[in-house]
């Protein structure tokens, strides 16, 4: 049976698949990216676990993959198939393309940021299915988000679209990473909203999932904590929907978690903000966690020309984004499993 590798790399974990033709996942398989152990480390599990998959898919279907597909986090030059920099991995320059294909056998493989790729298959096979265009905004540790525009993922002119997350959205605000003050990620991410509610708790263990559920049981403290952030969130979307008019907001992360808990006053409150702007649909994510190994495996198939209709792809620019060797590159911060502060979206 034909297939293609999947793989979605974190700061803590790998998640990878084994997809079909169709879209199904054949075989899920997780591992720990082991970042402790140094970038060379990790890069060497990122490969292995490849080749143990590729081994996986020889043995179960009769022939090896036809193609891979890889999302990282970090800075990503996709043209060229380079991880620029990852602040959480430690890593700066990996050819992970052709490290990727010369241990597959030479198989082609394709590069992908992370959050662009998960909303690659938001856009395609999720919740955006059948949206012209779209934004997609996963709340995690950070913020970050994938623009859906005429069929494509629009990754900019140095691949730094959509990093919605360092609008400003409380001028003078808590300072963020990025080295502005009052970003949207500060007040809205499920890392935001856990410190908040740490804070007003009392109790240092407490995270957004539990102020959630303290909203819903009609703690006075907690509804203050998530309106605060629901209408930072608000403030920074209709920023968003105003400059690219999508026709739907795809909310993803930690945070959505919450259903309509978040979904309810968030539509309310997008609502209350749009003046001459167009409303659109705030719909959750549909794919979960699985959204970033799903859309490594389209980009995977997108190398084969097996798409069957034309969908959302990964547009990157061929310019490169510059790093700075004698001081830390940004970092995009969307990707969930990653910490936050030194972690700064570029």
């Amino acid at each position: 049976m034909r297939h293609v590798i999947a793989l979605d790399v974190g700061g803590t974990g790998m998640k990878a698949a084994l997809v079909g033709a169709d879209g199904t996942l054949l075989h899920e398989a997780r591992r720990a990216t082991g970042r402790e152990r140094g970038p060379e480390a990790v890069v060497e599990t990122i490969l292995g676990f490849a080749e143990d998959l590729r081994a996986l898919g020889q043995e179960r279907y009769g022939e090896p993959a036809a193609a891979a597909g890889v999302a990282v986090p970090g800075i990503v030059d996709a043209a060229n198939g380079i991880a620029v920099y990852a602040a959480n991995l430690g890593w700066r320059d990996v050819p992970m393309r052709a490290l990727l294909s010369e241990r597959l056998g030479g198989i082609p493989v394709a590069l992908g940021h992370d959050v662009r790729t998960g909303g690659l298959a938001e856009g395609r096979i999720g919740a955006g299915n059948g949206a012209d265009r779209f934004l997609f905004v996963p709340l995690g540790t950070g913020i970050a988000g994938a623009i859906g525009i005429g069929g494509e993922i629009e990754a900019g002119a140095h691949g730094y679209a959509g990093e919605i997350g360092h609008i400003v959205v409380r001028p003078g605000g808590t300072e963020c990473g990025c080295g502005q003050r009052g970003c949207l990620e500060r007040y809205a991410s499920a890392s935001a909203v856990s410190l908040a509610w740490a804070e007003a708790s009392g109790d240092p263990e407490a995270d957004a999932a539990d102020c959630a559920k303290a909203v819903e049981s009609g703690d006075p403290r907690a509804v203050r904590v998530w309106q605060d952030a629901v209408d930072a969130l608000a403030d920074g979307l209709v920023t968003a929907l105003t400059l690219l008019d999508p026709r739907t907001l795809i909310i993803g992360g930690g945070l959505a978690e919450a259903g309509e808990t978040l979904f309810t006053p968030l539509r309310a409150a997008v609502e209350q903000r749009v003046t001459f702007q167009k409303l659109p649909a705030v719909v959750p994510a549909a794919l979960g966690d699985t959204a970033g190994c799903l859309g490594a495996g389209l980009l995977a198939w997108d190398l084969l020309g097996d798409s069957t209709d034309r969908q959302p792809t990964d547009r990157q620019s061929t310019d490169r984004p510059s790093t700075d060797r004698q001081s830390p590159a940004p970092q995009p911060t969307g990707s969930t499993d990653r910490p936050t502060a030194p972690e700064v979206s570029a």
